[in-house]
């Protein structure tokens, strides 16, 4: 689409937001690090873990500043932004080691500001101010809505719908879409049909036994106070990439309400918060992926793609700072590693890279770096040897989760098992060669699939005296080198 007076607005408006931002940081050196990821790829844990982990003496020997001792005390301060959530880490971190729970998943933005005071690498005692920016990644997800119309997004919704496994999930809304003629009178009992049919396709795509990523709009899971509003009220219809709709047709009135999604939604999510980070971790559960099937993996691919690129990213200068600040470092992670045997790390890492690897290569001349690491910010698991007849195999001890089954057993959620999770390949690439690369549960039965991966819940700690323990992690300390590291140099 052309480049519209309005986007020259927001353009305007996000140069002088950067102008503000730099005076503020002129003195006071400050990273604002988004951390976003689809649904449950562990973004809060992620958060809580970071958090306790240097506020409370976590073990990180591959973060320098923090293993040589440089970094003299890191402590919370006041939330920045008056109109953003605190992010809830002492509620999460009592859920994680009072009550052994994962905490809830992120249905919102929130923030919290971490405060470092370290000594460089010269001596000098500075301070610099972490801000962490916690969002949805369904809400990145909707940011190329902007650059589209409302009949390019219907038809790309629609040829997406009609691939397999989704098609047999929008049995119900396909047949309410088949009645509807878009030319005819606007409708509101339609449209309010139509929008709570295409949500609940949406809804049974994420679904633990398919696990798609690609779902825009991203509210429509995940609506919060906007829930039944017309700016939530649209579905996609078949129409024309290119065609007109006529005024006061059905047609007319899904595009005012598509321009107002993102109008109320996507740009002040844009301008307020996304345009001004300077690090991003964007998280991905691609266990869930193995567990579902091929096209889960697949359409993991696409959404990691899509999130890549819609990331202002390149070599931070001076000028950048000064008028449109960009992101001069993204990591994307693989979660829940401690879900595998350590030798398979990283080959879990090496699934994520080739998953990122089209994506990345379009980036690679901007000047921004851009990495893959496999970690667990809260270990769950053990590793062990169990002989099965004369061998040994490497296997991981840990405690399912409630509801959680493995051949033919139901587990309560308060045993300890010890389970052989599989290997995953040395090379990656075979699991990306079409639907019939292996079997997940979108296709057969758990007892059919090549790969299943439970859910463990948090591990039981000790407490060592007064003080909270230690969480254990996997990798964090390497996700935190290089996110921060080069700051505290």
């Amino acid at each position: 689409m052309a480049f519209s007076f309005q986007d020259m607005v927001e353009e305007a408006r996000l140069s002088a937001r950067a102008l503000i931002d730099y005076g503020e940081h002129f003195f006071n050196p400050t990273v604002r690090l988004g951390v976003t990821g689809l649904s449950r790829a562990g973004k809060t844990v992620f958060i809580t873990a970071l958090i306790h982990g240097l506020t409370r003496g976590g073990r990180f020997p591959v973060f320098e500043a923090y293993a040589s001792g440089r970094i003299a005390r890191a402590h919370l301060a006041p939330q920045p932004d008056d109109a953003v959530p605190r992010f809830a880490y002492e509620n999460h971190l009592r859920a994680l080691i009072e009550e052994r729970a994962w905490p809830n998943s992120t249905v919102d933005i929130s923030e919290l500001r971490l405060v470092i005071d370290y000594q460089r690498q010269n001596g000098a005692d500075r301070t610099l101010t972490l801000d962490i920016v916690d969002y949805p990644g369904e809400w990145l997800l909707d940011l190329p809505l902007l650059q589209k119309s409302y009949e390019q997004w219907s038809a790309e919704s629609l040829a997406l719908s009609r691939e397999a496994p989704r098609e047999h999930l929008a049995v119900d809304w396909h047949a309410h879409l088949a009645t509807l003629k878009p030319e005819a009178r606007e409708d509101e009992q339609a449209t309010l049909t139509a929008a709570k049919l295409f949500t609940n396709y949406l809804r049974a795509c994420r679904d633990e036994r398919f696990a798609m990523s690609l779902l825009p709009p991203g509210r429509f899971l995940m609506p919060g106070s906007l829930a039944d509003t017309p700016a939530l009220t649209f579905a996609p219809l078949d129409v024309p990439a290119n065609g007109q709709a006529p005024d006061g047709s059905l047609w007319a009135m899904m595009v005012r309400r598509f321009e107002a999604y993102k109008d109320v939604v996507v740009r002040p999510f844009f301008r307020d918060h996304f345009a001004r980070l300077d690090r991003q971790i964007v998280l991905a559960d691609a266990l869930a992926a193995f567990n579902s099937g091929p096209e889960a993996l697949h359409d993991l691919e696409a959404a990691l793609a899509g999130i890549l690129d819609c990331f202002r990213i390149g070599r931070s200068t001076f000028l950048s700072s000064l008028f449109r600040p960009r992101i001069d470092r993204i990591l994307f992670a693989a979660t829940k590693a401690d879900h595998l045997h350590h030798s398979s790390h990283d080959r879990l890492e090496a699934v994520l890279r080739r998953a990122v690897s089209r994506a990345v290569a379009r980036a690679e001349d901007t000047g921004a770096q851009i990495d893959v690491v496999a970690l667990a910010a809260v270990r769950a698991t053990r590793e062990a040897q169990v002989a099965h007849g004369r061998d040994k195999l490497p296997s991981i001890l840990g405690t399912p989760a409630a509801g959680e089954s493995a051949g033919g057993e139901f587990f309560d959620g308060s045993t300890e098992v010890a389970t052989f999770p599989g290997d995953l390949p040395l090379d990656p690439e075979p699991l990306f060669n079409g639907t019939d690369a292996f079997r997940g549960l979108s296709s057969a039965a758990a007892g059919k699939s090549d790969f299943r991966f439970l859910r463990f819940r948090p591990p039981k700690l000790e407490r060592e005296g007064t003080s909270e323990p230690t969480l254990p992690h996997i990798r964090l300390d390497r996700a935190l080198q290089f996110l921060i590291g080069d700051k505290l140099s």
